[in-house]
């Protein structure tokens, strides 16, 4: 499940990239560049085209993040559930190691 909940929220986020880029802006954005906005609007007409892909926009982006809340919610662990503690949660000091060895040849002296 959370597999194909990860595969829906991949594939709404490159259709909401897609839909954004296609949108005109003032400037002609993208659309003007790839012909994206044109060739929709030959279907639909100018007004009714940007209509569409502004509810398109509006309702991927909902499905986006309500998929981005689910999946936290109820895939991914709580930290009541996982009590362990990191280190960076922990006292913020490194483990040591406890020895250290020691040689047992003694120095030469020089």
């Amino acid at each position: 499940m959370f597999t194909l909940l990860m595969v829906l929220s991949i594939l709404t986020a490159v259709l909401l990239i897609g839909i954004v880029l296609v949108q005109s802006s003032k400037g002609g954005g993208l659309s003007g560049t790839l012909g994206g906005a044109g060739q929709v609007g030959q279907v639909f007409g100018s007004r009714r085209t940007a209509d569409f892909l502004s509810k398109t926009t509006w309702w991927l982006a909902g499905v986006l993040v309500i998929l981005a809340i689910v999946i936290n919610l109820f895939f991914l662990p709580s930290a009541e559930l996982d009590n362990r503690e990191s280190i960076i949660q922990g006292s913020g000091s490194v483990p040591q190691s406890t020895t250290v060895p020691q040689s047992t040849t003694p120095p030469s002296g020089n």
